[in-house]
């Protein structure tokens, strides 16, 4: 065997006890997708924390300034309101209502969800904090804190530009409104169509007692009719004032022609009425003449005519 064979037999067991090598720690879950990238490492330098030289720029960055150009101030949280208490009871009582349904076995005060939300109830607090103590330090140094009436700042935006803004805003109120008018109007929709369905299963419920009671009546069992005067519906006796409906060409013919009954014969005279001359009046022309029983008679037509021409040559 040559040198050559030798070298080529041993680098061929090496590299096969490498793959077994890469196969066991695979298998134990030591080697995974991703771990080996082929291509140059990138050097990182080491961190450093030059204590000295970060204090150095502190220096240079601060400026002895007035607090009126500052406005930093190191206050305490704001007692927490009543109201706002109550929000956070019973957000915590809603929170834990959840995780009981989740089954989640957190505790509330590890919850991260509520301890977001007492996280922003503090950053409230501690802003209403420092407005309150700002504000009173400023009108202690007479300073104003309220924009005066006759203030006036270039505005940055053009007019035609707030114009754009305006007409979207309105844009979004109109649909606004429509939406919320047409909920108005579905809502309404659904109400009629439940009165209407009432109104309805009222009529067949009185319209089958109606039967019934027409059923009892043809069977003997009652001799009593008043369930049909008292049956309810248009003009009945139970209607109510609003349900009855006054017809004005029916109530004019009711006064004009009365409201049933006999009609035949009504103006034949009798003689009663023949003999009764208490309503007689005697009529009496213009200019009557008691004496001569005659009034004054109107010219004929020739002889108007002869006035009208003399009238007219006067």
């Amino acid at each position: 065997m040559t040198e050559f064979d030798e070298m080529e037999e041993a680098y061929s067991d090496s590299e096969q006890d490498t793959d077994d090598e890469l196969k066991e720690a695979f298998a134990s879950g030591l080697l995974k997708p991703g771990m080996n990238l082929m291509g140059e490492q990138v050097v990182r330098a080491p961190p450093k924390n030059n204590i000295p030289a970060l204090q150095q720029k502190l220096v240079d960055l601060k400026k002895n300034l007035p607090w009126v150009e500052r406005l930093d101030m190191i206050n305490a949280p704001a007692p927490i309101a009543p109201e706002l208490a109550y929000k956070e009871e019973q957000h915590s009582k809603e929170r834990q209502r959840e995780l009981r349904i989740a089954k989640d076995n957190t505790n509330i005060e590890e919850d991260l969800v509520h301890n977001d939300f007492k996280r922003e109830m503090l950053f409230y607090r501690q802003a209403q904090s420092a407005v309150l103590e700002g504000i009173a330090r400023l009108q202690s140094m007479n300073i104003p804190t309220k924009r005066p009436e006759d203030y006036f700042a270039q505005m940055a935006k053009t007019d035609d530009h707030m114009q754009k803004i305006r007409q979207k805003l309105l844009s979004k109120q109109q649909v606004q409104e429509k939406v919320e008018k047409i909920k108005k109007l579905r809502e309404l929709k659904k109400y009629g169509k439940k009165v209407q369905v009432e109104v309805q299963q009222n009529r067949l419920k009185e319209k089958k007692q109606l039967m019934e009671n027409v059923k009892q009546f043809r069977k003997g069992k009652t001799d009593n009719l008043d369930f049909l005067e008292n049956t309810p519906g248009k003009g009945g006796k139970d209607a109510k004032p609003s349900e009855k409906r006054v017809n004005g060409k029916r109530k004019f013919k009711d006064e004009k022609f009365g409201f049933g009954g006999k009609k035949r014969g009504a103006k034949r005279n009798t003689k009663d009425s023949n003999n009764d001359m208490s309503e007689y009046k005697p009529f009496r022309g213009a200019g009557m003449n008691k004496k001569l029983g005659k009034g004054n008679q109107r010219p004929g037509k020739d002889k108007r005519k002869q006035m009208k021409n003399k009238n007219k040559k006067k």
